[in-house]
């Protein structure tokens, strides 16, 4: 059952072909299947019950939460150990929302610890698998989710996105993902990794059901001063495929072959994959242009994403003591048990964020890296803005093709070009521009991704848009076979 759709569920719901209380015990029955398989949980709800089956779309279906979600009652980690034991006394405002809908959480998902990784591997309960292949990782930070909605637990799981965590999850495991126009979800009760970045959202595996999901997760919030009013967009009920006279645009240096000194055959591939799809959009009456961007501009995107998102991460983290929640650390003095708490509990890769982000916070360092970085991502935003004025979105492949290896010293695209082309999503969260990424088909029987990113507010047509070319392809709803044989 619980590989159909949002919609296809319902529909069994309001006919009384099955109960919410049986799609609940099979989301339970596989989401511990998948946790022996490919470690996607913190945890498993297993007293969950179904709800009552309303009108609303959401009631009486299970979903998943990324553990970086405030649950009132529930334990809520971010992935570290930091917050092992930590159980919030309030609830996330998208959570509520869904709760208010009839929807039934069923787990909290895994991640890269507070959101601050790109692979899925840096949870504190292990490696999450993806459930293609074994030897593959997941993307992140949106890991478990990302794994879990490919592997039919249930149709819809949250997610957050700060440079690309729930985009690029989602072209690795073969589904959707889709970040909002920045505001258009409120973020109280989401952990703070980069406060001007961070975007909430959710991994589907059809387009239809990501607009179902963010119409009841969005809406103005009193407790987020970066939510607006969003009563007049309408996701859902703005899909009708017609995007006949529509104009999107791609970016030369990204994705002509000939930028790519040695290019390896798997990114060869993929780039010709993207200009085959971009055929089935021109058939439906879209006009794609080609767009040329000042190179240096371009490989601009990860030092200024570092900068920024260091920086912040570093400021918004700095509760994390010990002191106040959390286990706490060993020492004679409060100065010591902080560094006890903060040097035992993070990762590797956090510490080293947080003196990246407290290296350019530095009074004598401000100017140079935290202050420059902020002109930059206002003239690559400038820039956007300026096409978006001109066309209706911006249409790429996601990375250099599929999912790397989980042992990242074998078989890696190692060609210094390709960091614009990995780290393009960035983008979106730069302006926080709405934007989508949808299944393009496979590689060496690995999944890939394209991706269309709009203009702020523009929601309802990017998302038209993306699920036009959805209908066009054979990858809707597809949920992973595991395939281990290289």
């Amino acid at each position: 059952m619980m590989d159909k759709s949002i919609k296809e569920l319902h529909e069994l719901l309001i006919n009384k072909k099955v109960t919410s209380d049986e799609l609940v015990k099979e989301a339970l029955q596989k989401s511990h299947e998948v946790e022996d398989k490919y470690n996607a949980f913190v945890t498993i709800l297993d007293d969950a019950k179904g709800t009552m089956v309303t009108d609303n779309l959401l009631s009486g279906i299970p979903y998943g939460i990324k553990d970086n979600y405030s649950t009132k009652g529930i334990l809520t980690t971010g992935s570290s150990n930091t917050l092992k034991d930590y159980i919030p006394f309030f609830t996330a405002t998208a959570v509520e929302n869904l709760e208010k809908c009839g929807a039934v959480p069923v787990n909290k998902t895994a991640l890269d610890e507070f959101g601050m990784g790109g692979t899925g591997t840096t949870c504190h309960t292990g490696d999450v698998l993806n459930p293609w292949n074994k030897k593959r990782m997941c993307g992140g930070s949106s890991a478990g989710s990302a794994c879990a909605v490919a592997s039919g637990v249930y149709p819809y799981a949250l997610g957050s996105d700060t440079g690309d965590s729930i985009r690029k999850p989602a072209a690795y495991c073969g589904i959707v993902g889709y970040k909002p126009t920045y505001g258009l979800i409120s973020r109280y009760g989401l952990f703070p990794f980069a406060s001007s970045l961070d975007h909430c959202g959710v991994l589907t595996r059809c387009v239809e059901d990501a607009a179902i999901v963010v119409d009841a997760m969005k809406g103005k919030d009193a407790k987020d001063l970066t939510s607006f009013d969003s009563s007049n967009m309408h996701l859902y009920n703005s899909l009708n495929g017609n995007v006949k006279g529509k104009k999107l645009f791609y970016i030369k240096e990204i994705v002509d072959s000939s930028n790519y000194a040695n290019i390896d055959p798997l990114l060869k591939e993929h780039l010709d994959n993207y200009f085959k799809t971009l055929d089935n959009l021109k058939v439906l009456g879209v006009s794609i242009e080609e767009v040329s961007i000042d190179k240096t501009l371009l490989q601009a995107i990860p030092s200024v994403y570092v900068c920024l998102s260091c920086a912040e991460a570093t400021s918004n983290m700095s509760n994390l003591t010990g002191i106040i929640f959390g286990p706490r650390g060993n020492g004679n003095n409060v100065m010591e048990m902080i560094k006890d708490h903060r040097t035992k509990g993070f990762s590797p890769l956090i510490k080293r964020r947080f003196v990246i982000g407290s290296y350019i916070l530095q009074k004598e360092n401000q100017e140079k890296y935290f202050v420059n970085a902020q002109r930059v991502r206002r003239l690559i935003v400038d820039k956007m803005k300026e096409l978006f004025a001109k066309y209706d979105g911006l249409i790429l492949p996601v990375g250099t093709g599929p999912a790397p290896y989980i042992d990242g010293s074998v078989n890696h695209i190692s060609n210094n070009d390709t960091s614009i082309i990995e780290e393009h999503l960035q983008i979106g969260n730069f302006g926080g521009f709405p934007s989508i990424t949808i299944p393009n088909g496979f590689i060496n029987d690995l999944p890939v991704g394209i991706n269309i990113t709009g203009n702020c507010y523009d929601d309802e047509n990017i998302l038209n848009i993306a699920y036009a070319l959805e209908g066009t392809m054979n990858y809707k709803g597809q949920v992973a076979k595991e395939n281990n044989n290289e």
